[in-house]
């Protein structure tokens, strides 16, 4: 008696707690014409991610993809400079978007702080894109240089 009325209580929690909802990440309308205008072609796009406590350079996709699917890069300046290297001011081009020229090496590269490895972009040319592009991440502290926060773009 007793199992026939908890069997389908522990039955209706396995049931709804297996239950996932997803709710779609909102893209903001200005980022999505942004991305829809770009011309297709041999180039990346990049937005520069400067955290003071990691090496990375930043977030770098494809044109006419969304951020979402964007990589978090190790620069290899070999070839050449980062634009706020070039300017001798390191991170003075935050959230700075760039076209990209180079080629991803398949390779990664470990960074420390962060203890991961993300991929290398060997970088062979840029060009300024926009200093104030469109929000394109979930919290507000991703922009700030002291917070210990990795966010991904949406």
């Amino acid at each position: 008696m007793l199992l026939r009325r908890i069997l389908p209580a522990l039955l209706a929690i396995l049931v709804v707690t297996g239950c996932e909802t997803t709710v779609p990440m909102r893209v903001d309308p200005a980022v999505a014409a942004a991305i829809a205008a770009e011309p297709p072609g041999d180039y990346f796009i990049g937005r520069r991610y400067h955290k003071n406590d990691y090496k990375m350079w930043g977030w770098v996709r494809r044109p006419r993809e969304p951020w979402s699917r964007a990589q978090l890069v190790m620069l290899n300046e070999n070839t050449k400079f980062a634009p706020d290297r070039t300017a001798g001011k390191l991170g003075s081009d935050n959230d700075h978007e760039y076209r990209l020229r180079g080629r991803f090496t398949g390779g990664k590269v470990y960074e420390p702080a962060s203890n991961n490895f993300y991929p290398e972009f060997i970088l062979t040319d840029y060009e300024l894109i926009s200093t104030t592009p469109p929000f394109i991440y979930a919290d507000r502290r991703a922009l700030d240089p002291k917070v210990r926060l990795l966010t991904p773009p949406r």
